[in-house]
């Protein structure tokens, strides 16, 4: 601070030290002034001014230093009161500025608010014409024109569901229910919707569950499994089989979903699957990618206690494991 103090006063400093030089210059030049006399005068004026600098320094930053010290989420009553005129304007402009802030932020913040209402009113409004398609679908006897329509059907059912839950993950602490859940029931629901896509590219499940029961929200768990088992669905070769299994480790559950697809290509994407808008389309030119699911999944999993890992062999499939909490952590992470 001393620096940047005396870099916006460097007029002042040039015109001390200029007048002093002047001073001995006219010493130097006229022969009824004394030379010792005018040096003496030099040293006084350079303590003097040097003095000034010093108490001007302490007396102006004091009032910057004291800002610093405070939080910066403090509200405009804690600031410091100036104590010159100077002191007066930056003041007046801080807390001008401070105020056109908050007021720009709250409306922002209601903006926001109303958008996500607005969102979130309109996917339940689809939401009921898209239940009536279903059955009208349901109706049709033509199975190839069944199947084509249930499956274009289901990749809009879980775009509006990406969309509601992208919504509500900010708020996800305000949603959570959490009990002991059953695993086979979430996940033989999420398969039955996949039915008709399963059906269609002939990929069948294998479940096999030894941890049957786990602490959780059973809303946000099968918006997690759902995401990571439409991934799987998407990505398997036709005639292959997806294994589900679960197991005890060290007093925590471990539920592993693998598939027998072309896994991640190239494997240096791994680590960015989980990344928001990432969408590799090396190969198989996905075009319908969203990078949106697998993002949602992994913010999802953290309040819920839950880590997501993944493990991919290119040409032999795609392993993802959920490893969820022991029930002491899940309580202990709940309370902070």
């Amino acid at each position: 601070m001393i620096r940047k103090f005396l870099i916006e006063r460097i007029s002042w400093v040039s015109l001390i030290v200029l007048l002093q030089l002047l001073a001995l210059i006219l010493a130097y030049l006229d022969s009824s002034l004394s030379i010792d006399s005018m040096f003496y005068y030099v040293f006084l004026s350079l303590v003097i001014s040097s003095l000034f600098v010093v108490i001007r320094y302490f007396k102006e930053t004091s009032f910057f230093k004291e800002l610093d010290l405070r939080d910066s989420t403090t509200d405009i009553t804690s600031l410091p009161e100036p104590n010159s005129p100077f002191e007066s304007f930056i003041y007046n402009e801080i807390t001008s500025l401070i105020e056109q802030l908050e007021k720009d932020s709250s409306t922002n913040r209601l903006l926001l608010e109303q958008e996500k209402d607005e969102m979130l009113s309109w996917i339940h409004e689809v939401k009921t014409p898209l239940t009536a398609l279903k059955l009208i679908i349901d109706r049709t006897e033509d199975h190839q024109l069944k199947s084509e329509l249930m499956h274009e059907w289901l990749r809009i059912y879980y775009l509006l569901d990406q969309q509601l839950h992208k919504k509500r993950i900010p708020f996800i602490e305000n949603d959570l229910f959490i009990e002991n859940v059953e695993l086979e029931s979430i996940l033989y629901s999420e398969i039955h919707m996949l039915r008709s896509w399963c059906l269609k590219k002939g990929i069948g499940f294998d479940v096999e569950l030894s941890s049957t029961h786990v602490l959780t929200d059973v809303k946000w768990l099968s918006f997690i499994l759902r995401q990571i088992l439409t991934n799987a669905v998407k990505y398997s070769e036709e005639g292959s089989e997806i294994t589900i299994q679960s197991a005890v480790q060290k007093g925590q559950t471990i539920l592993n979903v693998t598939d027998n697809g072309r896994g991640i290509d190239p494997p240096r994407d791994v680590p960015r699957i989980f990344d928001k808008g990432f969408t590799s389309i090396n190969k198989h030119q996905d075009q319908h990618a969203t990078g949106m699911g697998l993002y949602l999944a992994k913010k999802a999993a953290i309040p819920l206690g839950i880590h997501i890992s993944v493990w991919s062999t290119v040409g032999r499939g795609t392993t993802f494991t959920l490893t969820f909490s022991k029930e002491n952590r899940f309580l202990q992470i709940q309370g902070e």
